[in-house]
């Protein structure tokens, strides 16, 4: 096989790979270098292949264990989070920007099979909680369907401990995950994109009624470090109606209050918004906001950095 003919090849699996190192990385950049490096990985084995499997199986593989030595050199660790109160615990999740490092993919990078709540936000950020080796299990055994066997073999191991890190991995993934399903996938309607188009006319009109029309009472906002004009180390984190116009109004109104564009873009099966300011005679790449609309209301707004604006193939600055 040259060289042509392998990259034909592995090249029809590149979406879905793609998709599996996202899972594991959580992280739209990574995955595509990891994509890379199991394709280069996988013509230097090419020898070793000899069609023993399926090239599919062998590729991700592969792309597992590309994944593996990458999160062994790196020290991806989620930061400390406070909760909010008991009292009100049960009505907020752990935001997917108190993971530092994902980013939201956009929907045109995701198989079109993929089954939407293994790409939500909330999902993939509480995967990053796991070990790499639990995450791995995790992935190919529930969300890729493979047996103990295969895993097994995929990861050197033996079916029995294949079996174990998945009952682990399971029991902490349900920590993470919020307790009611629906806080964290959402089927998609035909409302949708009203309530964003809604969510878009309040926001760049400043208009504070039709904003809290548009937003649940217990909406949630929550920014990763940098993203959405805020500075510091650590997300931000807030909630509840009151205190999201509050939060938002130095942007959208008063002596401070800038002119803005929206982008409507789907990211991760879901509603997202590109935001941009206007500052030096030009609207600016400002922050990313995925959106969770829930009875057709917004009730969560998750605020990314603008770095991830290239995905997307938006511009860093709006044409005239």
């Amino acid at each position: 096989m040259n060289e042509t003919e392998f990259a034909d090849l592995t090249e029809l699996h590149r979406s879905e790979l793609r998709v599996h190192c996202y899972r594991l990385l959580g992280s739209v950049d990574e995955a595509e270098d990891l994509v890379q490096e199991t394709f280069l990985r996988g013509w230097r084995a090419r020898d070793q292949y000899a069609g023993r499997a399926s090239l599919r199986a062998w590729l991700y593989k592969i792309a597992t264990n590309a994944c593996l030595d990458f999160l062994g050199r790196t020290s991806h660790v989620v930061p400390f989070v406070d909760l909010p109160p008991a009292s009100s615990s049960h009505l907020a999740p752990r935001p997917a920007a108190a993971v530092p490092w994902l980013q939201p993919c956009p929907d045109d990078l995701l198989d079109a099979v993929v089954a939407r709540e293994t790409v939500e936000l909330a999902f993939l950020a509480a995967v990053q909680h796991l070990s790499p080796r639990q995450r791995a299990v995790l992935i190919l055994r529930d969300v890729a369907g493979w047996t103990a066997k295969e895993t097994a073999t995929t990861l050197e191991t033996t079916p029995a401990s294949v079996n174990s890190s998945l009952q682990r991995a399971r029991a902490e993934l349900k920590e993470q995950l919020p307790s009611r399903r629906t806080e964290w996938r959402v089927e998609s309607s035909g409302d949708e994109r009203a309530v964003v188009s809604r969510y878009i006319a309040a926001i760049t009109a400043g208009d504070d009624q039709a904003i809290a029309a548009v937003l649940r009472d217990d909406v949630r906002c929550s920014h990763q470090p940098g993203a959405g004009g805020h500075v510091g180390t650590t997300p931000t984190w807030y909630g509840g109606l009151a205190t999201v116009l509050e939060g938002w109004a130095p942007v959208l109104r008063g002596p401070d209050s800038m002119e803005l564009r929206m982008r409507f873009v789907r990211a991760n099966g879901g509603p997202a918004v590109a935001t941009y300011l206007r500052h030096d005679g030009a609207f600016h790449a400002f922050g990313l906001n995925t959106l969770l609309i829930v009875d057709g209301a917004v009730a969560e707004v998750t605020t990314f950095v603008p770095s991830v604006f290239e995905a997307f193939g938006l511009p860093a600055v709006l044409p005239d």
